[in-house]
């Protein structure tokens, strides 16, 4: 299977859609590839990682949960974290929405990451620390409800990895395309093929098949290098 997926690093008040809505930047101002749309989202004050991809089953594998990719959060959290509240972390916490499920949830030191713009607002009588964060869920704004929940406000918060891809040397802003890893690859493979098998004939005999994110003709000859953030608007 060819390379149908970017890797974003999406930056602190970005929206994670290409459409406008008011004066809030959007991902026009720095992907013009066609036919690629977000799978899955990142909040607006969020940054990190995110996924586009221009084929249907695959933007349905990343986004949907019942795949269940492992999301990894570094997060910086206003207070010395305690030990106690990390394995509060680890075991699930009771938000209004229901209990989260068990986390892989650990201290870390500082990450070596581009300073936030605009930054965190410092406060010298209150100290920080930063913890790693691996959920498989995705409640709204969760990895912020669970580290309240635990009485350690989230001041920032970067996604550092999904599944197998990670924010490894893409810097803020930037993107590149990437291949599939073999695991993702075959989960591709297999759901195409359940759906192939499940899809209904119609009067006329042919299968009815699934949404397909449209493939662009401007994909076919790309390289595999990083890309350097770009200025060019999509229209709307």
């Amino acid at each position: 299977m060819s390379s149908h997926l970017i890797l974003f690093n999406k930056p602190f008040r970005v929206m994670s859609q290409f459409s406008p809505e008011g004066d809030k930047t959007t991902l026009a101002q720095f992907i013009d590839v066609a036919d690629f749309y977000p799978a899955g989202r990142l909040d607006f004050d969020s940054e990190g990682l995110l996924l586009l991809t221009n084929h249907g089953p695959l933007q349905h594998i990343i986004a949907s949960p019942d795949f269940k990719m492992a999301k990894t959060y570094w997060v910086q959290v206003e207070g010395e974290i305690t030990q106690e509240a990390i394995e509060q972390l680890q075991a699930g916490v009771t938000l209004k929405d229901g209990l989260t499920k068990p986390a892989i949830a650990e201290c870390i030191e500082e990450p070596d990451f581009d300073p936030r713009v605009p930054p965190v607002r410092y406060r010298e009588s209150i100290p920080t620390s930063w913890i790693s964060l691996q959920i498989k869920e995705g409640k709204n704004r969760q990895v912020r409800r669970m580290t309240a929940a635990v009485g350690f406000p989230t001041l920032r918060l970067i996604r550092y990895a999904i599944g197998p891809f990670t924010l490894d040397n893409i810097p803020i802003g930037q993107w590149q395309y990437t291949d599939l890893s073999p695991i993702l690859a075959k989960e591709v493979e297999q759901f195409e093929q359940r759906r192939s098998k499940t899809a209904s004939p119609n009067r006329g005999g042919h299968h009815q098949k699934g949404r397909q994110v449209p493939h662009g003709k401007r994909v076919a000859g790309r390289s595999t290098g990083t890309k350097p953030a770009r200025r060019t608007h999509r229209k709307p």
